[in-house]
């Protein structure tokens, strides 16, 4: 009743604030200039370029939240044996740390809800603007190309979690006779991909752009990773794929030769996670951050209380990397060097104060010096790191062990992978001393060695079917191989994740829930 009450009077309140010539009730049904509709929105090159945007902003979902000392990120990480935590107190990440994760998980449950709303905004990027009528045809195309790379994007992720996915590609309402969409096979999910991402790569987009949207060369290398990918488990199409890998990924390899100032790796670690670096040399692809909008969402791999930022003592400490792992790395490898590589074992206090011994490694990849301080340097207190996405180091290593894959390794492929190794001072063999075995064996460490902690080895671990084993410095079969942040040995139904607990209540054409997971 009282609410009643407060619609009645306020009601009444806009009629007495309406002139009185135009009367209550068209001053009530009257729509506001603002209220835009897809049909509305679509009609000027403005629209395209905010539509395109909003694509963009939701592809920063993999830093969103996933409870308490947590972010969505961590589940691509936690499964993996190489980090572990040191609070335990997010039980879902307990969980995936555990191997016991289900369709309640809520990383999981963000990751597939994130994925599948980029999908949605990218489909009605592709569906309304091509009919803009007065919009330069250049500006059109990349648009377009841009939101096939970000829909092809994260139906990869998708598919590599999940296998048989739900295939949707026009924008969606509760009318649409998909509206409860089943699931398509991995077939049909990766030729429409390898289509986007054709069609990306025809748009006309320049080989780099400092602005941080999609370009060239992450076409390039996310089209050879995705034959790559094809090439492996499940697919195991072999050969054929593994050729055009290697051909795409020589493409930007290329270029990069020929033009080193634009692509390249970068000469030190240190300029891996410098601000002033973003979207530019060997990063590739990045999401974009920036605390005015939102800020690097990576905290979580700061240590649980210890004085490394402006904070003092502060920290979650809930992905760290486990002990085996660090000390893999070869003797030398400057990786692994304190403060030098991708982990460090001292700071200063507060960022700039006394140096101390953190007690054990922690991953620096993410630091960020500019906003947490160092020696003689304030902090800015802002960290403006983006997170990289696709760096010119995953290019050379695509395109090692695709060539090598065709027979034997190629004067190209130990090129590629020497300049890996060279930059962590590293001496690699001689060609001849390889054969296609070990030096297949020798690129799958660098993988693990160089991309780790940028949520890539799971999906190296579910193609291969294989992991590296950091104790033996050799490779295990997947199943069966025992992850050391949990002791627990990974099963079958791991190659997959289950499916949300929640869509498969919502929607039944779901069914059946994936392998060895429990069903609804």
């Amino acid at each position: 009743m009282r609410h009643s009450r407060i619609l009645v009077i306020g009601r009444a309140a806009l009629c007495s604030f309406a002139l009185m010539a135009t009367g209550c009730s068209n001053f009530l049904d009257e729509q506001a200039p603002s209220n835009l509709t897809p049909t509305s929105f679509y009609t000027i090159p403005d629209h395209a370029e905010a539509a395109i945007a909003a694509v963009y902003s939701d592809t920063r979902f993999m830093g969103g939240g996933a409870g308490i000392f947590s972010s969505n990120w961590q589940l691509l990480e936690a499964l993996t044996g190489t980090s572990t935590t040191e609070t335990a107190q997010n039980s879902d990440l307990n969980n995936l740390y555990g191997l016991v994760h289900d369709g309640n998980t809520i990383h999981v449950v963000n990751y597939w809800a994130g994925l599948y709303k980029v999908i949605a905004q990218a489909n009605q990027v592709l569906d309304k603007v091509p009919g803009i009528a007065l919009m330069d045809a250049a500006q059109k195309a990349k648009i377009l190309g841009e939101a096939r790379f970000l829909r092809a994007t994260a139906y990869f992720t998708a598919v590599q979690l999940w296998g048989d996915i739900p295939l949707i590609v026009k924008p969606q309402s509760a009318s649409s006779e998909d509206f409860l969409p089943v699931r398509a096979p991995k077939e049909d999910i990766y030729k429409l991909i390898v289509d986007d991402l054709t069609a990306a790569e025809a748009a006309g987009l320049n080989w780099m752009d400092v602005s941080g949207r999609v370009n060239l060369a992450a076409v390039k290398t996310q089209l050879a990773k995705v034959y790559l990918t094809m090439a492996g488990f499940p697919l195991s199409k072999g050969a054929p794929y593994y050729k055009l890998a290697a051909d795409k990924s020589l493409e930007v390899i290329t270029y990069a030769n020929a033009n080193p100032s634009m692509i390249n790796l970068f000469p030190t670690y240190e300029e891996v996670h410098r601000e002033g670096n973003k979207n530019r040399v060997e990063h590739l692809y990045m999401l974009q951050y920036n605390t005015l909008v939102a800020g690097n969402p990576m905290d979580n791999f700061y240590p649980n209380f210890k004085p490394v930022t402006y904070n003092g003592p502060s920290g979650t400490g809930s992905s760290v990397p486990t002990p085996s792992f660090y000390k893999s790395y070869e003797a030398g490898d400057l990786r692994a060097k304190d403060q030098v590589g991708y982990f460090y074992t001292t700071y200063y206090e507060k960022g700039t104060g006394a140096p101390f011994d953190l007690g054990g490694p922690y991953v620096f990849k993410h630091f960020n010096r500019t906003a947490n301080g160092t020696p003689g340097a304030t902090p800015t207190k802002q960290n403006n790191l983006n997170v990289p996405q696709i760096r010119f180091a995953e290019t050379l290593l695509i395109h090692a062990e695709a060539q090598n894959e065709l027979g034997a390794p190629t004067q190209a492929a130990y090129d590629a992978l020497k300049r890996i190794r060279d930059r962590a001072a590293l001496t690699t063999p001689a060609l001849g001393t390889f054969s296609q075995a070990t030096f297949r064996e020798a690129v799958w460490r660098e993988r693990w060695h160089e991309l780790c902690y940028e949520q890539i080895t799971w999906f190296d671990m579910v193609r291969l079917r294989k992991v590296y084993n950091d104790k033996t410095n050799s490779f295990d079969n997947f199943v069966g191989h025992v992850n050391p942040s949990s002791n627990q040995a990974l099963q079958e139904k791991h190659l997959l994740l289950p499916l949300p607990k929640r869509e498969l209540q919502n929607n039944p054409n779901l069914k059946p829930q994936n392998p060895g997971y429990p069903g609804v």
